[in-house]
């Protein structure tokens, strides 16, 4: 399992899969190596029945993951285990190395990373060109909601299997870490997320300043390379009361109690496809408030609430404090809908399926899914396969 930061997860939803994942797979009697950035302190070679190698990275944005995954392929190539697990389509340069030492390649291509900011322009071209190529050079692609699924579809015309992520439901976590935070359980607003504008959390900020609510709203959060954005939100946060940025917060077990006692959950992520933040706070039977697209309305159905704008949202936040019952009943009805549909058992026994299949099957000689898939009729596939030959890509 490659192209992360490694466990134990940390940081975002593709860390999450990989620890809550591959925990499993060593439980079912996998043998599982997960490649970790180095972090300096940390030695440990082994989490939950886990083998970690840890690797070097280049600390600059651009440079960070494909130097990681880079080493990492080198280490794998020389190991030649029966599957690759790649998460994040950028990785997607590495891939034909894998392949062509015989190597089965599953990658899991996450949101739409081109829409984010921080790659705006010559990162946001290359997201795109990387995602042709994943589709080109993976033997499988594994979409984690139904809306990445389609689009995967409907842009390259190849099929990529359904498998989500999953969440705990934390019904008895307790609340004695709030004190920490000056907190009462059901007399605060939450939201957890790294602080880029993909995730609205100006918009968060905003919309609660404009609402009536007497509860606090709590920032859970950070990111690297965001430092400008960082200061927008502060300085927004500061313009009135109510408002705390918390920072990061690594204890699992206090996290999981602020999730499971807020009264509602802000959830503005806008391009990625499921979200373990998401997924959590509906485990913890905590009512969402949740911004309008597809992926958020595929997760939370009938039972979320939805904003747009800082208008739309101030209302959320009013009506949750206005009806609390209504407000704990519909974050009770979440639960259901995620113990049906995002369970971290099936979720592993997906990729391990997956992974026997790759396995037995082995690679084909000539490129991966996007070969062995419907995109030759397809017109919108056959324009990408005329874009890269235009780029000089060299198809085999």
């Amino acid at each position: 399992m490659l192209g992360t930061r490694g466990v134990p997860a940390r940081y975002g939803g593709f860390e999450t899969c990989v620890e809550e994942v591959g925990g499993r797979l060593a439980r079912m009697g996998h043998e599982v190596t997960v490649y970790c950035r180095d972090r300096g302190a940390e030695r440990t070679t082994e989490h939950r029945g886990m083998r970690l190698v840890r690797l070097p990275a280049l600390r600059r944005k651009s440079l960070e993951t494909l130097s990681h995954t880079g080493l990492s392929v080198g280490h794998a190539l020389r190991e030649r285990p029966d599957v690759a697990l790649v998460f994040n389509a950028a990785n997607a340069p590495f891939l034909p190395l894998l392949r062509a030492r015989g190597i089965p390649v599953a990658t899991h291509v996450d949101g739409l990373e081109w829409k984010r900011a921080k790659w705006a322009g010559a990162g946001a071209r290359y997201y795109r060109a990387a995602e042709s190529l994943a589709v080109r050079w993976s033997d499988a692609l594994i979409s984690d909601s139904r809306g990445i699924q389609h689009y995967y579809a409907e842009r390259f015309g190849v099929k990529s299997d359904y498998i989500p992520y999953g969440a705990p439901v934390l019904d008895t976590v307790g609340a004695d870490g709030l004190a920490e935070y000056g907190l009462r359980a059901g007399e605060y607003h939450l939201m957890v997320a790294r602080f880029e504008p993909e995730n609205h959390l100006g918009l968060a900020v905003a919309g609660y300043l404009r609402s009536g609510a007497r509860h606090p709203l709590v920032i859970v959060g950070t990111a690297p390379y965001s430092d400008a954005y960082t200061a927008r939100v502060r300085k927004l946060a500061d313009g009135g009361s109510g408002v705390r940025l918390v920072g990061a917060v690594w204890d699992q077990r206090t996290l999981n109690q602020l999730y499971a006692n807020a009264l509602t959950y802000v959830h503005g992520h806008s391009v990625g496809g499921t979200n373990p933040s998401l997924l959590r706070a509906m485990g913890a039977a905590t009512s969402v408030s949740a911004f309008d697209v597809e992926f958020n309305r595929e997760v939370l159905g009938p039972h979320g609430a939805y904003f747009t704008d800082a208008e739309s949202l101030a209302e959320c936040f009013d009506r949750a404090e206005e009806r609390p019952q209504d407000t704990l009943d519909r974050g009770r009805a979440q639960v259901a809908e995620l113990a049906e549909h995002y369970d971290w058992d099936l979720v592993a026994r997906g990729y391990a399926e997956l992974a026997e299949r790759l396995s037995s099957s082995g690679t084909s000689s000539g490129g991966g899914n996007a070969a062995r898939s419907p995109g030759a009729s397809n017109p919108r596939a056959a324009g990408v396969r005329r874009w890269m030959w235009n780029k000089g890509v060299r198809r085999r």
